[in-house]
């Protein structure tokens, strides 16, 4: 029997700091009734596709490129060889250098240990085929341009054949839930890499200093027991020294229970997966995303996100966690 929590903690954002960011995310007033109103610019369609299309190792392959401003709709990826999850996508916003989005292409849309489940699917990620069929629908906005592309992992030898579709809009508003954010809005990926974490050792998976809303969380985790979900995640917002408990446990955060023992699970809000069976000789692995479109966190002055390797509230130790490693991936809308 696993050990259960024996603290409720008030999982509270203040109406105040609430109201503040959907304040600052919010268009600018309407022009009063009886001044001319200019029409709102139309929406045009663009996109791009690669059908059969080689990629060579160690290539970074352009999928899509276009200048002046618009939002990434949709992106679906297509492909057949050993680490195909594992194939690199960059996105580089408004001339960036670095991409503010780099993601291992399952990961990149909440599955880990390359788990080949399918078919699943909700309004924003999913899984059509087995393999391949990846596909999104992140809202991803640009000022001055945008350029996608791919990288085959470095085990990978030799071409292989690659599908892809890119698609988007221009004068396209970004919504969050019920909040409109503003032009400079851009996705980023927040991202940790098989960090090794003892127990009850604390992990920012998180760290910005800009204004901005909470996206979305996912977790890929390995360990010799799963007490490491006992772990209860944390929120720093705006500087706080004491945290908002953002969940009682890892797979509370997730939206699972009892260590996941329903098994796989894939809604809009989040999914489970990937998860090995809780009993001796297993691998103790996991992988789930979270969305918060309709559950935002909000912050005006940073946000700092942590979790725990296990859990330890008030003198009290929940079970007995093991090292742990963990891969991290989460998305903030930043402006």
């Amino acid at each position: 029997m696993m050990t259960r929590k024996r603290l409720v903690r008030g999982l509270l954002l203040g109406p105040l700091i609430l109201a503040g960011a959907i304040q600052s995310a919010s268009a600018e007033p309407p022009a009063p009734a009886d001044e001319a109103r200019a029409p709102a610019p139309p929406m045009r369609l663009f996109g791009g596709m690669g059908k059969e299309v080689k990629i060579s190792p160690g290539e970074e392959k352009v999928l899509f490129e276009r200048a002046g401003a618009g939002t990434l709709t949709h992106m679906w990826f297509g492909g057949d060889w050993p680490a195909w999850g594992d194939t690199r996508i960059r996105i580089y916003v408004d001339g960036e250098e670095r991409p503010g989005i780099d993601m291992a292409l399952f990961l990149g849309h909440g599955i880990g240990w390359g788990n080949d489940a399918a078919p699943w699917g909700t309004n924003r990620v999913g899984k059509t085929g087995r393999p391949s069929g990846v596909y999104n629908t992140y809202r991803i906005p640009f000022g001055k341009g945008v350029k996608v592309t791919a990288t085959m992992a470095p085990s990978v030898r030799d071409p292989q054949v690659f599908w892809w579709i890119v698609r988007g809009l221009t004068d396209y508003p970004v919504r969050l839930g019920g909040i409109t954010l503003p032009p400079s809005a851009r996705l980023k990926l927040h991202r940790l890499d098989k960090v090794r974490a003892e127990p009850l050792k604390d992990v920012t998976i998180a760290d910005t200093p800009a204004r901005g809303l909470l996206y979305a969380v996912t977790f890929e985790a390995i360990s010799d027991n799963f007490n490491y979900l006992e772990a209860c995640l944390r929120a720093y917002p705006n500087g706080a020294k004491e945290p908002v408990w953002m969940s009682s446990g890892t797979e509370d955060y997730f939206l699972g229970t009892y260590y996941f023992n329903a098994g796989l699970y894939h809604n809009p809000v989040a999914g489970l997966t990937h998860c090995d069976p809780d009993r001796p000789g297993s691998s103790y692995r996991f992988s789930a995303y979270r969305f918060h479109e309709d559950d935002p966190v909000p912050f005006q002055e940073g946000l700092r996100l942590v979790w725990r390797n296990g859990e330890e509230l008030d003198g009290h130790r929940y079970g007995d966690p093991k090292p742990t490693t963990l891969t991290s991936y989460v998305w903030t809308y930043e402006w």
